[in-house]
């Protein structure tokens, strides 16, 4: 009979994390849906593809249409009407260089996309984790308040009996008056918690929220190394580094395309009126055109290469640097991991032995009346085990919830 009732206690505890962790899924995908700083971003990816097609077409074509007031007689006949068709064609790459540079420029503001939608969603979990953390700390204060009111009244008994002195109620209820304070304190800090969760949401304010019993338990499965080189290929801030780069690279062939000669196409037709005066009398005019434009001033041209070169060492400098600055915050993160981890084995035992010596001290004063400053300590020790027990397993999911915002998961 214990045993199912064992089995069926660890099922229950198995479905409520699976329904914790639906339930943070669903807030990621609301944060996602609806943020209004993320779907500003997304815009901005959006409007920058929209830049692509703008670049890689040719220009306008140009189109004349000229009447003579008073003709102009030629021997063929007075010309009466001109049309002109005209189209430049810059050198060939030139157009894809410069859509190139559009390109892989929309490709970084997807990559900036892409890094504020992982970036949301650890502020959702991290904000999660911690609502999670204030309210555990409110029930575990409620809980050690009732193991406080029972201390009391062990004590009123014992005081009535004449075996423990009337200070000790009084400790007893300075004790209970403390912890009262710090539920009401708990309470406003989650109430504000709340409210920044939601507007990371963008929904109503006061939605509630729902938090579990128990936070799931979590591990990394990756060494430092293979966190390391995920962090190197699938980082969005470092594959941003790369897009703009491309464009740069782009930007210098198109500085060497954009100084290449310019070819101009073109159509003359003139109307020709008869006069009568022979065999080609009246025959319109066609004129085919082939132009050229040289540029001479090669400055701008070589600034222009220079420029992008110039920038290509930039953005190689900048991605170098960010770099060396994630790994060191994986570094930091994992530090703290490794600590959460620590700190979980120690304050479990260390909740375990409270509870046990918790027992034997009130056994002994509701004995004999005696040690009941220790019995007051070591019940505000097991407060503070509980506390930081749960703290530790915030922080451990934090962790590793930053650590994959870094590998770019």
């Amino acid at each position: 009979m214990k045993t199912k009732i064992r089995l069926i206690a660890i099922l229950l505890f198995i479905s409520q994390l699976v329904i914790a962790q639906e339930s943070l899924n669903q807030y990621l995908e609301t944060a996602a849906n609806n943020n209004t700083a993320l779907k500003s971003v997304f815009n901005e990816y959006m409007a920058a593809l929209e830049k692509v097609a703008q670049v890689g077409v040719l220009q306008n074509p140009q189109l004349v249409f000229g009447y003579f007031i008073l003709p102009v007689e030629t021997k063929n006949g007075p010309q009466q009407a001109k049309i002109s068709a005209s189209q430049l064609f810059p050198w060939i790459g030139t157009l894809k260089s410069k859509e190139d540079i559009f390109t892989h420029s929309a490709k970084a503001k997807y990559s900036a996309f892409e890094e504020a939608k992982s970036k949301l969603f650890f502020d959702v979990k991290s904000s999660y984790f911690n609502l999670f953390y204030i309210q555990k700390s409110i029930d575990i204060a409620l809980e050690n308040i009732r193991i406080l009111k029972s201390i009391k009244n062990i004590a009123l008994i014992k005081i009535s009996a004449g075996k423990a002195s009337a200070a000790d109620e009084i400790k007893t209820e300075i004790e209970l008056a403390n912890l009262e304070n710090s539920i009401a304190l708990l309470k406003d800090n989650f109430s504000v918690k709340s409210i920044s969760f939601n507007n990371l949401l963008n929904i109503d304010k006061n939605s509630t929220i729902l938090i579990p019993d128990s936070l799931w338990i979590n591990n990394l499965s990756l060494s430092k190394q293979a966190i390391l080189d995920s962090m190197q290929l699938n980082n969005y801030q470092l594959q941003s580094f790369d897009h703009n780069l491309e464009k740069f690279l782009s930007q210098e062939k198109f500085s060497k395309k954009e100084g290449k000669p310019t070819i101009l196409l073109g159509i003359d037709y003139t109307s020709i009126g008869d006069n009568g005066l022979s065999e080609q009398s009246g025959k319109d005019a066609l004129l085919i055109k082939i132009g050229i434009s040289v540029p001479l001033y090669r400055k701008k041209y070589s600034a222009l290469q220079n420029e992008a070169v110039l920038y290509q060492q930039i953005t190689l400098n900048k991605k170098e640097n960010k770099t060396n600055m994630l790994e060191t915050l994986i570094e930091q993160t994992l530090s703290e991991y490794k600590d959460a981890n620590r700190r979980i084995k120690l304050f479990q035992k260390q909740s375990q032995l409270a509870k046990k010596a918790l027992k034997i001290l009130e056994a002994e004063y509701s004995s004999n009346g005696k040690n009941f400053e220790e019995l007051l300590k070591i019940n505000k020790s097991l407060l503070q085990y509980s506390l930081e027990l749960q703290k530790a397993k915030a922080d451990k999911l934090t962790a590793i919830a930053f650590i994959e915002y870094l590998m770019g998961k």
